[in-house]
């Protein structure tokens, strides 16, 4: 966190700094203890804002103020981001037409709210040796919400299943 590394009044270490006053006006380069004389004078607080310049740049301004707008900040950012989950729908070789279509729903559900979607067909026992079938329910789902989805992985095999993963358009 930026807030805990940022010195302020007394913990300056450096024996001069460049200040900037609250309005952004420079004043120059001076002592610590000068600097922290009119933060005082101002009832305000000497910050480091830039520690690694030569010599370090402080501005006066309020520090409480300022540690809650960079709160403020980082919840705005937050809030903005959007973290893509990864779904899973499960079919089998033998899944009927109509159950097929509900999952279909669930899929373009999934991709409408900016999800991924894995889908995956399990194959029990005998059933292994219908691969082809498994391969050709991947394909008919993909035909199927081609308008909103694109394959990101094609249909491949991982021990008794068979997946691919969906996303949506760009």
């Amino acid at each position: 966190m930026q807030q805990s590394r940022t010195r302020i009044n007394r913990n300056i270490r450096a024996k001069e700094v460049r200040v900037i006053d609250p309005d952004g006006e420079q004043l120059g380069i001076m002592p610590v203890p000068k600097a922290l004389d009119i933060a005082a004078s101002l009832s305000l607080d000497l910050v480091e804002v830039s520690p690694q310049a030569k010599p370090p740049v402080c501005k006066i301004m309020d520090y409480g103020r300022f540690k809650y707008e960079l709160t403020k900040k980082q919840q705005e950012a937050r809030k903005k981001q959007t973290v893509v989950q990864l779904k899973e729908v499960k079919v089998r070789p033998k899944t009927g037409d109509h159950d097929l279509e509900t999952k279909l729903k669930n899929i373009r559900k999934f991709i409408e709210k900016r999800n991924k979607v894995k889908v995956t067909v399990m194959f029990r026992g005998r059933e292994i040796t219908m691969s082809d079938r498994g391969r050709s329910v991947l394909e008919s789902i993909i035909t199927e919400v081609e308008d909103v989805a694109v394959v990101e992985s094609t249909p491949k095999f991982e021990g008794r299943t068979m997946m691919m993963i969906l996303v949506p358009k760009a």
